[in-house]
């Protein structure tokens, strides 16, 4: 995984999802890009997602000049990446859902803000086990 590249950074197997301010890269709902994503909800789920695209394939609610969520304490749970981690760890490894969610945001920041750029470090930062 990326962040055992960084040094500094947490092994693959230490390091903890946190989502950071600033970044937004997952408000970026673009069907055309996050298709295998729209297949995983449920009917309803996806009728309101697809009503949250805005023309610019950004998330309606997502305010791109502060990269923050105007609805975010009432967000819909399918944007809430924390659940991937409660979804996807298990009690033989309760760091999948980490992993999972580490590679899906690192992914994401790349396509968006880029592979070598302010918000990427700022998220392997982040994601670093604190003792």
């Amino acid at each position: 995984m990326e962040a055992s590249r960084f040094k500094g950074m947490a092994r693959d197997d230490q390091a903890q999802w946190r989502c950071i301010s600033g970044c937004g890269a997952c408000c970026r709902l673009d069907p055309a890009l996050r298709q295998e994503a729209i297949d995983a909800l449920s009917a309803e789920q996806q009728e309101r997602y697809l009503a949250m695209v805005g023309p610019d394939g950004w998330c309606i609610h997502f305010n791109t000049g502060s990269r923050s969520c105007r609805i975010y304490a009432d967000r819909p749970d399918f944007c809430n990446v924390a659940n991937l981690v409660a979804l996807f760890g298990t009690e033989t490894d309760p760091g999948a859902g980490d992993r999972l969610a580490i590679a899906c945001c690192t992914q994401q920041i790349r396509s968006e803000y880029g592979g070598r750029g302010r918000v990427l470090r700022r998220f392997l930062r982040a994601i670093q086990t604190r003792s």
